[in-house]
């Protein structure tokens, strides 16, 4: 409302009077604005994010099923309507954990195994959080790939060391030790375990987990699992399920390559079914785990819509974007010319071939006709300031997306596009790191087989009928509707 600078004559005084005080009645009866702000925390990486899919429906979630008996979930483990002035529709399983008053790690001698992207919803480090928690004694930290935070280079081994910010011991779950040890379990309570994973089986947090989970149950110590999101959603499963012999730490659950499930509910299955843990039967039976779900979530959204602002989960996943990318494009350039990323920028969601021209494979591309994703060429100055050129994957509908799809039929145009197919000319120790990743001896025998004539939509509607019946029976694990 403007400011007046003189003074209305006396005629007009009343009439503005009056019309100030009907104003002054409509502005103090308005509603507040509900449109959710960003939440503040470590700013966006300066890196390219995905466009916003073009359509998207609204799937119908099921009802969730009851959690498998034995398992210790706190009385908020069903969602709650969050209030329309909140700006975050959803509580992380840290900002749950406060909101009860620490009540589950209360009076405990507690261990965290975390890395960056542990933070609650405000942005603070679930590090912090517990450290200032009352009546809780955090007294060791546990480091995963790319270590507690998240400066230490992919598959390079990281050393126990103490953390100069809070002076505790550091032990590192990536160098000699990929299990904790009794050593750095004794004298706790509880191992808190805050991991934000991308929804891809080959990722190795959720790896990291289950091998805790198992070392926990050995020495008798509770697991505390703070649950967080999958990204890609809960409702989004897709990719070749993982062949028994090919279990390791980048597959450590026989899911399928895009799982659906959140790290809570992981874990929740690796409790509750026979196998999925190395361990006894009657050490799983006895072994302790508290979830603590989140509130607000639901399994059709995707990050973008948790109001929450992202923090990378390591140095190729600076964004949503790449999360997105990550199972359309790290299988499919792991052998062969094929790689992701444009220069520095675009990871996983940028292609180019190492000696193929970039309008080629923008040709080739183009004429898969992918249900739910474009392309578009796109460049960037590689280190010598030169322009590299490559091939940026739109993602335009969200519902027909189908998110490995890509990095099979890259896998057959690397055999079209390469005088020798690379899968058959690959070492043996490459060819078993490759199927460690992806799962499928069958079609991995195939492809050396068949090479550029492999089908790859007959395997896509294998591994399609497969994944229904998986979602069908995970269910039962499901922690949200």
């Amino acid at each position: 409302m403007p400011g007046r600078s003189r003074p209305l004559p006396s005629f007009r005084f009343l009439f503005g009077l009056i019309a100030l005080l009907i104003l002054a009645q409509g502005c103090a009866s308005s509603a507040p604005s509900t449109s959710p702000s960003r939440p503040r925390g470590k700013p966006a990486p300066a890196s390219t994010t995905a466009p916003a899919p073009a359509t998207r429906s609204a799937p119908t979630a099921p009802t969730t099923s009851a959690p498998a008996p034995g398992l210790v979930l706190p009385p908020s483990s069903a969602p709650i309507a969050v209030a329309p002035r909140d700006p975050f529709p959803v509580m992380l399983g840290i900002d749950v954990l406060e909101s009860q008053g620490f009540a589950a790690v209360a009076g405990k001698r507690i261990g965290l195994l975390t890395h960056p992207a542990g933070v609650n919803r405000k942005g603070v480090s679930t590090i912090e959080v517990l450290r200032r928690a009352p009546n809780v004694k955090l007294a060791a930290l546990f480091g995963p790939e790319h270590g507690i935070y998240g400066n230490e280079a992919a598959e390079i081994l990281i050393p126990d060391r103490i953390d100069a910010r809070t002076g505790l011991p550091v032990y590192s779950l990536y160098g000699r030790n990929r299990k904790p040890t009794k050593a750095m379990l004794k004298g706790l309570n509880a191992l808190v375990i805050d991991l934000q994973d991308i929804g891809t089986r080959s990722y190795t947090y959720v790896s990291c987990m289950r091998y805790a989970m198992e070392a926990c149950f050995e020495e008798g110590v509770e697991v505390i699992i703070l649950d967080r999101p999958n990204p890609l959603g809960g409702l989004k499963v897709d990719g070749p399920p993982l062949d028994p012999q090919w279990l390791s730490y980048v597959g450590a659950f026989r899911v399928p390559y895009v799982h659906g499930l959140t790290i809570g509910e992981l874990a929740h299955m690796a409790a509750a079914e026979p196998g999925v843990l190395a361990i006894a039967p009657e050490v799983r039976a006895r072994g302790r785990l508290t979830i603590i779900p989140m509130r607000g979530w639901k399994r059709s959204m995707r990050w973008p819509e948790t109001g929450l602002r992202w923090v990378p989960t390591s140095p190729m996943i600076p964004d949503f974007s790449s999360c997105m990318g990550y199972p359309m494009t790290g299988l499919g350039t792991y052998l062969g010319g094929f790689r992701h990323g444009v220069a520095d920028r675009y990871p996983f969601r940028g292609v180019l071939h190492l000696k193929v021209r970039s309008e080629i494979v923008e040709r080739e591309l183009r004429a898969l006709n992918l249900p739910g994703v474009a392309f578009r060429r796109v460049s960037s100055p590689n280190g010598q300031g030169e322009p590299a050129t490559g091939i940026y994957v739109e993602v335009t509908d969200w519902d027909d997306w189908r998110p490995t799809e890509l990095s099979f039929h890259l896998m057959r145009l690397a055999c079209k596009l390469e005088p020798v197919n690379p899968f058959a000319a690959a070492s043996r120790g490459m060819q078993q790191g490759f199927l460690r990743h992806m799962g499928s001896t069958e079609f991995f025998q195939d492809l050396i087989t068949r090479g550029s004539r492999v089908d790859v939509g007959i395997w896509i509607s294998r591994w399609e009928a497969r994944n229904r019946v998986y979602q069908q029976q995970s269910k039962r694990h499901w922690l949200y509707p």
